[in-house]
């Protein structure tokens, strides 16, 4: 069993934000408004909370949920210290990703770091599906938009 006393406060804290971050690259991958935004976030946000409340996922997927969990009961955010910017904010977030991926496949049992990798993609495709992209007023909108789909297509190839 992986415990959080396996991994250093850095690497726990990015395991932490790495559903937000995964979230954060379907925002990335096909910016809307606000709005989009926000229902997108949120359903990250959601999947750690879900995570933390019925667990049932690894244990380590369960410790980190619930750290964040706590974490957000005291109004701490999640993100706190990550901040990609620009033009390469995408590139920010795959790699934080890739490094994610590597710090669990290190660490954690061979069974943990497959369930914690799945539990970043299901972040990630929460955040795809929370809102529709394009049209006009709802109408010709799409629930996953090509860019979204392209980049939960390389999500999948940086957390293989």
């Amino acid at each position: 069993m992986t415990t959080k006393a396996d991994f250093t406060d850095e690497e726990w804290t990015r395991l932490g934000r790495a559903p937000l971050v995964a979230g954060l690259a379907i925002s990335l991958a096909d910016p809307g408004g606000p709005i989009e935004a926000l229902k997108e976030s949120m359903a990250s946000l959601k999947t750690i909370m879900e995570a933390a409340q019925t667990g049932g996922h690894t244990e380590l997927v369960d410790a980190v949920a619930k750290d964040v969990a706590a974490q957000a009961k005291e109004r701490k955010n999640p993100l706190a210290g990550f901040r990609p910017k620009g033009a390469t904010a995408g590139q920010e977030v795959l790699d934080e990703l890739r490094e994610v991926n590597t710090i669990v496949t290190q660490k954690a049992t061979p069974e943990e770091a497959a369930g914690f990798r799945e539990y970043l993609l299901t972040a990630a495709q929460r955040s795809a599906d929370a809102a529709k992209e394009g049209g006009f007023m709802g109408f010709g909108a799409e629930q996953v938009s090509e860019g979204e789909e392209k980049m939960l297509a390389r999500l999948r190839e940086v957390l293989a």
